[in-house]
């Protein structure tokens, strides 16, 4: 059974539809990021699934039972949530005592409250800190100090609104450092809204895409960043190649689309005639001075129009007909002679293509 449910969940505020028709299931021990656009509502969902907004249409089950009403059984349920908000509110105390507020708003007894949040403090590396003024801590310590409010509860179900936003390199690592531990050592069920798509692939074991108030897709990171359900869910997780095409034929298990006069060789099961989008990620395509430099299925001849160096890697822009980004190692280019002008053959694996239904 699901410890946290929704059917056909929507949220509306002055006619205007945030969320709409959002079906999920999160069982106990899931760890699921939220991910899409600015304003998609994905914190609203989060609200919503703690219990802090009521939804306009729709039902939300909390361990098997509705949570529209009486409010005992919310109060009950969010006994068992913990929250943790984009942007935490801290009290002008020590950092200590931000803590033990949290255990004796819940009537912790006394002789267990000072152990917890030494525990806790410890954990998020904040220890040193518990006699410093809570206002005085970055922007980092005070996410940790919020992380730890909210740890020091044990709450079955942490939800976490865009936990590093704005931080530094730094900050960020050892948050997500806490947050790991917490998911591997305590299996608490976490449920974060995140605008850092590759934290979700790092943290979360289920990743759901929110677009324009409706739940995209949902599915490991491997599902979503390999191989979206549409071409929105595509744009958002950063599909550079989307390229439009028509299936033209079929041969065994291969199947032809014909983009721009060009012929890709793909393995999906659309038939002849279908309008198709063809995915094409850029670290999948080789480049190379030759067309018998590969055995892949797919060897499309271009002139590179555009480079760029973005760190050990040079991003090409190559003219097959269309365009076509991909990568290559500095060092490659530089064995290739890799320059604007240049002609290049383009070559990738008819599996490494991801081919979704195009429906303009």
């Amino acid at each position: 059974m699901s410890l946290i449910q929704t059917v056909d969940v929507g949220q509306s505020y002055d006619g205007r539809d945030i969320l709409k028709n959002i079906n999920l299931s999160i069982n106990k021990g899931d760890v699921l990021a939220i991910i899409g656009p600015t304003g998609a509502g994905k914190t609203t969902l989060l609200r919503i699934l703690d219990l802090l907004e009521k939804p306009s249409s729709g039902q939300v089950y909390f361990d098997g039972v509705e949570m529209s009403k009486p409010k005992e059984l919310q109060l009950q349920a969010r006994r068992r949530m913990a929250y943790v908000h984009q942007k935490p509110i801290v009290f002008t105390t020590n950092v200590f005592n931000n803590v033990v507020y949290a255990l004796k708003w819940r009537h912790v007894k006394k002789s267990a409250i000072k152990s917890k949040t030494e525990d806790v403090l410890e954990l998020v590396g904040l220890a040193d800190y518990k006699h410093r003024n809570a206002k005085t801590l970055s922007g980092g310590e005070t996410q940790r100090l919020a992380i730890a409010r909210a740890l020091v509860t044990e709450p079955e179900v942490l939800f976490l609104d865009e936990p590093t936003a704005n931080m530094d390199p730094i900050s960020v690592s050892k948050i997500e450092e806490v947050l790991a531990h917490v998911i591997e050592k305590k299996k608490t069920t976490v449920v974060m809204s995140t605008h850092d798509m590759s934290q979700g692939q790092r943290l979360a074991r289920m990743i759901g895409v929110i677009i324009n108030g409706e739940l995209a897709q949902i599915g490991t990171p491997i599902d979503i960043f390999t191989m979206p359900k549409s071409k929105e869910v595509a744009e958002f997780v950063g599909v550079e190649n989307i390229l439009n095409g028509v299936v033209v034929g079929k041969e065994g298990e291969l199947t032809q689309i014909k983009v721009n006069g060009c012929i890709i060789n793909t393995v999906n099961s659309f038939d002849v005639g279908e309008k198709v989008h063809i995915l094409i990620r850029p670290e999948v395509i080789v480049f190379s001075l030759s067309a018998d430099a590969t055995s892949a299925r797919n060897i499309l001849k271009g002139k590179i129009n555009s480079m760029s160096t973005v760190g050990h890697m040079v991003r090409l822009e190559v003219d097959c007909g269309f365009s076509l980004l991909g990568t290559i190692t500095k060092h490659a280019a530089q064995d290739l002679n890799i320059a604007i002008g240049k002609e290049v053959y383009a070559a990738f694996k008819a599996t490494a293509i991801h081919t979704i239904k195009r429906y303009m």
